[in-house]
């Protein structure tokens, strides 16, 4: 049990300091969403926007859960007193596309595949990062699927980027255990 806890501290430091390592690691913590919610703060870093996804330089970052809301109040804990690129976190729930502002990330929760396809449809030529875990997000459109089990994994599909505008750095390519580029999955660990 004390394994399990300082195992746990240690990959919670990784994603915090480190983000590009707590990928390569076969370490999780026992809560995926924690996980979760630490990369979508550090996608504000690895990934950068067109100028036109902000309405000025002062807006904070907005990150919207579509969906059934897996985070509690895990989301705003990690992002409390935190800033990227000079702005702050905002959050938003909402269980309809039309009931969230602009948003800048958008993690789809909603385990129904039409509701999750319609709405990722929605978002495609959109400056918006879609992130999600569903098995098939990538195929659906999505730009980051998530996998937390034993090991954290990123798939990131590239062509939806693109068309989002997004550019995603290497560094956080190298650490994806999956590419989608030009209509082709490459494994990459």
């Amino acid at each position: 049990m004390r394994t399990n806890l300082r195992l746990w501290v240690i990959a919670l430091l990784w994603m915090w300091y480190l983000p590009g390592l707590v990928a390569s690691q076969d370490l999780a913590p026992a809560n995926p969403n924690r996980v979760k919610a630490a990369f979508l703060r550090n996608f504000a870093h690895y990934v950068s926007w067109p100028a036109n996804a902000f309405p000025d330089s002062s807006t904070p970052w907005h990150i919207c859960v579509l969906g059934p809301d897996p985070f509690g109040d895990i989301l705003e804990t990690s992002l409390q007193g935190r800033t990227e690129q000079g702005r702050s976190f905002e959050v938003f729930r909402a269980e309809t596309l039309d009931q969230l502002p602009t948003c800048q990330m958008v993690f789809l929760s909603d385990k129904d595949d039409a509701r999750r396809r319609a709405a990722l449809d929605k978002l495609k030529n959109k400056p918006i990062l879609t992130v999600g875990d569903a098995p098939e997000f990538l195929r659906e459109g999505g730009t980051i699927r998530f996998q937390v089990d034993d090991r954290v994994r990123l798939s990131i599909n590239l062509d939806q980027a693109r068309i989002a505008a997004l550019t995603i750095q290497t560094r956080m390519l190298e650490v994806s255990s999956e590419v989608l580029d030009n209509g082709v999955v490459r494994k990459m660990r």
